[in-house]
């Protein structure tokens, strides 16, 4: 399970906070409250990461924390799918479009220039909610799972987006090339996390593409 920390829950319905409108301050608050958890997790971990440390870094005292989270899981599952949201509507911006490799080029640009900044540091946001969540909260790892899948089926469909320009070869299969590219990346991410080098993705996501550009068209 989730480890908790020295702040103690207080009692109330586990959906009340679902039960009831919030005002435009009481949303405020709970945005602060998520995007605060979302950096701290990221950086940190999960686990590493206190209840203490998200009150301190969202300026919010332990009753407002309880009034929208009633203990670290939910917060949590919060997060997963605040980030979620990020990342997959970022991936939009790149995906939606895709119809060309020079597209998947850019995409691949935008990923390893991102992680330069930080030199690889904390990895993928969701791979690394992952690697601790998978085997401690199921609906947080389903969350993922479901992410990692839209995540995959945007770069599917761009590549079938490919295909049907003639881009990419008839027996080129979509659905398996962005599984190599996911598996690719976020191993890469991985990698370049251990290393604090970016030199490993952009490798591993190098090979992936060199594989798409095998079934381009002459």
């Amino acid at each position: 399970m989730i480890k908790q920390d020295s702040l103690m829950p207080v009692s109330r319905p586990e959906n009340a906070q679902a039960m009831r409108r919030l005002t435009p301050r009481g949303a405020a608050t709970r945005a602060r409250i998520v995007a605060a958890a979302i950096e701290l997790m990221y950086v940190k971990g999960v686990n590493a990461t206190t209840l203490d440390d998200v009150r301190a870094a969202s300026n919010t005292s332990k009753s407002q924390l309880y009034d929208h989270f009633a203990d670290k899981e939910q917060l949590v599952r919060a997060v997963v799918e605040a980030r979620a949201e990020q990342i997959l509507e970022r991936e939009r911006g790149y995906l939606q479009r895709l119809k060309s490799f020079r597209g998947l080029t850019r995409w691949r640009d935008a990923l390893v220039q991102r992680n330069a900044l930080q030199n690889g540091a904390y990895g993928c946001g969701l791979g690394s909610l992952a690697s601790e969540l998978a085997d401690q909260d199921d609906k947080a790892r389903a969350t993922l799972a479901e992410s990692f899948a839209e995540w995959e089926g945007l770069l599917a469909t761009g590549l079938r987006r490919m295909q049907d320009g003639g881009v990419l070869k008839r027996e080129a299969d979509p659905e398996k090339l962005a599984t190599g590219l996911m598996a690719a990346l976020q191993g890469g991410y991985l990698l370049a996390e251990t290393a604090r080098d970016i030199a490993p993705m952009e490798v591993a996501l190098d090979m992936a593409l060199d594989h798409v550009k095998s079934f381009l068209t002459p």
